[in-house]
């Protein structure tokens, strides 16, 4: 697991005493370590009995019917194959609805598909941590979803390793080594590169190695 810097738990902690729910985005390109650095993050709270729970942005991803209708299948991991309303729309139920549990979807990555329904935010106060490509993405309603998050932070990590880690990620669920790197080219990276663009905007960059 990622050796957090205490310093990055001493702030989540921090933020989780600002009310009953708040939330910490964090964004990164694809293959950045986003879901590393979010996992090690959430055990890092527990520890400290801090009440912490996990809203992925994956299970926002449409699913491959929806692609296909759209004729986004090969687009698939862009801002536009994402149902971002309906991120958005869940994120305002977590910080209003504190008094019964909040069912989210989660995304099975063997089946590369969002699962509905696949965890909960439970009852009470939580820092709810919640990870994804768009956070401080310009297009609508990622603005929005902007505007519900108490900070975002980026998870960076250098861009060779990035593409290396992306490209066997690839071929660990299915895609021959060509196939991965011609998706990393035509797909993986041009999101990459909107992502960076707005990293400047982020409330604190965080290095992954």
């Amino acid at each position: 697991m990622l050796e957090l810097d205490p310093a990055l738990v001493d702030r989540a902690a921090a933020l989780a005493q600002r009310g009953d729910r708040v939330v910490l985005g964090i964004v990164g390109e694809p293959g950045s370590g986003k879901t590393t650095l979010t996992t090690a993050l959430l055990a890092a709270l527990q520890d400290r009995s801090i009440p912490v729970a996990w809203l992925p942005m994956d299970g926002f991803h449409l699913g491959d019917a929806s692609l296909d209708a759209l004729g986004l299948r090969d687009r698939k991991g862009a801002v536009e194959t994402f149902d971002g309303w309906g991120y958005l729309a869940t994120l305002r139920r977590v910080l209003m609805e504190v008094d019964h549990p909040v069912y989210v979807p989660g995304f099975e990555r063997t089946l590369e598909q969002p699962i509905a329904a696949d965890r909960a935010i439970p009852p009470g106060p939580a820092l709810v941590l919640t990870e994804g490509n768009y956070l401080l993405d310009q297009a609508t309603p990622w603005p929005l979803v902007r505007e519900v998050v108490a900070e975002i932070w980026y998870a960076d990590v250098p861009q060779d390793l990035r593409r290396a880690r992306l490209i066997a990620r690839h071929v660990a669920f299915g895609k021959t080594p060509a196939e991965a790197e011609a998706w990393v080219a035509a797909v993986d990276e041009p999101n990459a590169e909107r992502i960076r663009s707005r990293l400047a905007m982020a409330d604190l960059v965080v290095p992954i190695g």
